[in-house]
């Protein structure tokens, strides 16, 4: 039998070779995904480990540490002295190190990175744990100096002598550079400006006596771990926490772990997808070689095999494939892994490709899911084969499913099914987000598992429809390739099933962002009343100059500052929140369109009041004048009185939980530091916005960090962030297609060599080569169309599900992208002539008196 196994195996390797393409797409995307998350990991765990002090004194995280605020949490520079009077310390710095600075050159370009990394300006010292080390120039000496690695020096064309702008927190300060430093470690894509220690503090965080960390060498013969004790013990627990070197690498670690982890989870998105669409291709494939194979296997019942034997050499078959699947995936995953460490690199993280870390766990990850998933695609028909009687031997019967009753995919598809619509008539209905949330994805579930299970039993009816015209425009030849298609619906339904998968996702997905996009849209022109807006282009906020900047601005009539911060809120119920509050100072209403429930603009933005979003509020017991208790960043906390009730469903969605709003001059008084988040702008009477638009920007162009947008900008700006999520959707589209592709390639080529003597006696009767071409042409045109048909009609259920959670966010607007269904039909008509194009010629190339003699 294991002989036998072999040569079955040999002799069909031509057939098996596309249905291992699909086990490779998926190998691949897993090993290369822990490849280079795992060579990412080891290359930042020793840029850590080595630029670790040996022991950190940091400010306990606080609502400061928030992005939205701008703000830096900071401990006492003198904490240092105290820190160096410790036994067994060696040496203690007081270290400033800020992310929130902005560096232009002299022609008013961004010194730093454009790929979201951020630009770091920190006070400069010489220890053994420093990442650079000065190469050229000198060290900054007083104020107006300051080092630039060389990276970025490179990239930005600086050299030593030419001046730079640094835009910082505390304000404006002009710098030359004067010397350059060189990264020792990996280079995490970050531009480094470096400043003279005895300014950084005043420069950077508005005080000298201020430092955002101490760091402690400790002396000989001492111990991390001992020197952490005792510096704690000196220092005190208080606001600080103590890190040893290790700690303070595992800490930097996790936090680069939601880096990694977005690139992991993409990744084994695309392996899950060509696992799930290569599923369907090894069932198809192993189906109809059974199939073809029936008088085989009926001899080798007849020679003594047993079932238990007959099933174990298909399996075999199957992990043979598998093994060769996944030995060219885990090769596929290496080069994978080694064109996005490449890549990375042309993004400024200069990893190096030596040093690519292939763990124990890749390959065992490879070879568990390429051998899993054909081992579990392939049992079925192996159960199949094992039920070939020895009587089979004796006649050409097939036991592929043709003409078997589907009784049991009905009842079976019908039940997953109502259980599945169940659930998304539930989403529907549902008035909460968590619920409609949760019941979409059980309904999206069973729904697609109902479609595949019955795809055989719609092939018939929906086929009949699809192909109903091919008779009147194509004749003989048109009825041949609906027949052919309607042969057997088994393998129809599994054919067109891989490509409804990928079909139904992007279906989904459209009608979503199609949504999403709609109701921002419409949001936007309902609330948006200003002229401009200038924001960040990465939504962090910016120094308060640019408000001075614009305010300034010849035709500039009003400028409302907004500013985020993080606040905990203490509710009546005893319920703690932890959100984002928004701040605007005067002017809001002229600017932002905000719905009131209870109260206006005026009380919510008094001194010492907020306003609140009503549902928010009637949920836990707040009313108008109520005090709440809020705690902002730094500890300090105020009492404020609720002076007014907002509808958050007016505002889109687009406040943070709560829907807190507040008076800028109240933010101030708690939060002196923070920076601002965006500028509403409206012109001056009798300036036209047009041409205030030029005279905005060039006042603004010593701040490229910031774009000037009028409502039509913000909208394309919205649609591009939707637009994001769109693409990754029509990549998994992408890659789903291929697989498709492949299984209707597959599928006709198997259907060509199983109709051989029926090819050849149609070819003996007078059908011509080019019609031969057509018709299985056709055939695939109508099964990809098909597949087509149910992606897209499960999908658009889908899709407007999603809408209603969507709804109870705010988002309102339902809308259908009819020219992306339209063109995804015609593209799926398009794959299934190309798809047909190799069996198709093939066919057409046959020896007609060896096809009738073909057995």
């Amino acid at each position: 039998m294991l002989k036998a196994t072999l040569r079955s195996f040999l002799a069909h390797k031509g057939r098996l070779a596309l249905s291992a393409l699909a086990v490779v797409l998926s190998v691949a995307f897993v090993s290369g995904s822990l490849i280079f998350s795992d060579t990412v990991t080891r290359t930042f765990d020793r840029l850590f480990a080595s630029t670790a002090a040996d022991v950190t004194i940091r400010p306990k995280a606080d609502l400061s540490g928030a992005r939205p605020s701008g703000l830096v949490q900071t401990v006492p520079a003198a904490l240092r002295d105290r820190a160096a009077k410790v036994a067994g310390v060696a040496a203690a710095r007081a270290d400033v190190s800020v992310e929130n600075v902005v560096v232009v050159d002299a022609h008013d370009r961004s010194v730093g990175p454009t790929t979201g990394a951020p630009t770091i300006a920190s006070s400069w010292y010489v220890t053994p744990h420093s990442p650079v080390r000065l190469t050229s120039g000198h060290a900054p000496h007083g104020a107006g100096e300051v080092l630039l690695d060389a990276d970025t020096a490179g990239d930005r064309h600086v050299r030593i002598g030419d001046p730079l702008t640094v835009q910082a927190q505390p304000g404006t300060f002009e710098v030359r550079v004067v010397g350059i430093a060189t990264f020792t470690t990996t280079n995490p894509g970050s531009a480094l400006v470096y400043l003279d220690p005895a300014v950084a503090g005043r420069e950077l965080l508005g005080s000298a006596a201020e430092a955002t960390g101490i760091s402690v060498d400790a002396a000989k013969g001492v111990t991390d771990a001992e020197l952490k004790r005792r510096v704690a013990a000196a220092i005190g627990a208080g606001p600080y926490e103590f890190r040893t070197a290790d700690e303070q690498a595992k800490s930097a670690a996790a936090n680069l772990g939601g880096f990694l982890d977005v690139i992991k989870y993409v990744m084994l998105g695309f392996a899950g997808i060509a696992l799930l669409v290569g599923v369907f291709l090894i069932v198809n494939t192993f189906s109809m070689l059974i199939a073809q194979r029936t008088r085989e296997l009926g001899l080798l019942r007849a020679l003594g095999a047993d079932r238990r034997q007959v099933r174990r050499s298909v399996l075999t078959e199957a992990l043979l494939l598998g093994l060769v699947g996944a030995t060219l995936g885990l090769a596929a995953g290496i080069g994978l892994a080694f064109g996005l460490i490449r890549l990375m690199s042309a993004f400024g993280m200069n990893l190096k490709t030596t040093e690519m870390v292939v763990g124990w766990g890749t390959p065992v990850a490879a070879y568990v899911v390429g051998l899993g998933v054909t081992f579990v695609a392939a049992y079925l028909p192996a159960r199949r084969a094992a039920a070939v009687s020895p009587m089979a031997a004796l006649a050409d019967a097939e036991v592929a499913g043709v003409g078997r009753p589907l009784k049991v995919r009905a009842i079976a598809g019908s039940v997953v099914g109502a259980v599945g619509a169940a659930a998304l008539a539930g989403c529907a209905v549902a008035t909460r987000t968590a619920q409609a949330a949760a019941l979409l994805g059980a309904g999206v579930v069973l729904t697609l598992i109902a479609t595949v299970v019955a795809g055989p039993l719609l092939a018939r009816p929906v086929v009949r429809v699809l192909g109903g015209a091919f008779p009147a425009l194509f004749g003989p030849v048109g009825r041949m390739s609906q027949r052919n298609a309607l042969r057997n619906p088994r393998r129809t339904g599994a054919t067109a099933g891989a490509l409804m998968v990928g079909l139904a996702l992007v279906g989904g997905m459209s009608v979503a962002s199609a949504s999403l996009s709609a109701s921002f849209d419409r949001q936007i022109d309902k609330t948006l009343g200003a002229d401009f807006i200038v924001q960040n282009t990465g939504f962090t906020s910016f120094t308060r100059d640019v408000a001075k900047t614009a305010g300034a601005t010849p035709g500039v009539g009003l400028v409302v500052r907004q500013r985020l911060s993080p606040a905990a809120v203490r509710l009546p119920d005893g319920t703690r929140l932890t959100t984002n509050v928004t701040a605007y100072g005067p002017g809001l209403d002229d600017v932002v369109h905000i719905g009131y429930v209870r109260g206006g603009s005026a009380a919510a933005l008094a001194a010492g009041h907020l306003a609140m979003d009503a549902d928010f509020a009637s949920d836990h017991g707040v009313r108008i004048g109520s005090v709440v208790p809020v705690e902002f960043p730094g500890g300090r906390r105020a009492g404020l009185t609720v002076g007014a009730l907002t509808d958050q469903q007016s505002a889109g969605g687009f406040r943070a939980q709560g829907g807190i709003l507040l008076g800028l001059g109240t933010l101030d008084r708690y939060v002196p530091k923070g920076q601002d988040s965006a500028l509403y702008v409206n012109t001056a009477p009798g300036t036209k916005a047009d041409s205030l638009r030029p005279r905005l920007k060039r006042a603004l162009k010593p701040f490229p960090q910031v774009q000037v947008r009028n409502q039509s900008d913000y909208k394309t700006l919205v649609r591009d962030q939707i637009a994001v999520l769109l693409y990754l959707v029509y990549a998994l589209l992408g890659l789903a297609i291929v697989i498709a592709v492949l299984g209707v390639v597959n599928t006709l080529a198997l259907s060509v060599v199983e109709r051989t003597r029926e090819i050849g006696l149609l070819r003996a009767i007078g059908l011509g080569r080019r019609q031969l071409r057509r018709m299985i042409r056709l055939e695939s045109v109508v099964i990809a169309v098909f597949g087509a048909v149910l992606g897209l009609a499960l999908g658009l259920v889908w899709g407007v599900c999603m809408h209603r959670v969507l709804e109870l966010r705010g988002l309102t607007a339902l809308a259908i992208p009819w020219g992306t269904i339209v063109a995804v039909v015609v593209g799926s008509a398009v794959v299934g002539v190309v798809a047909a194009l190799l069996p198709a010629l093939r066919a057409s190339r046959m020896n007609v008196l060896a096809a009738i003699a073909h057995e």
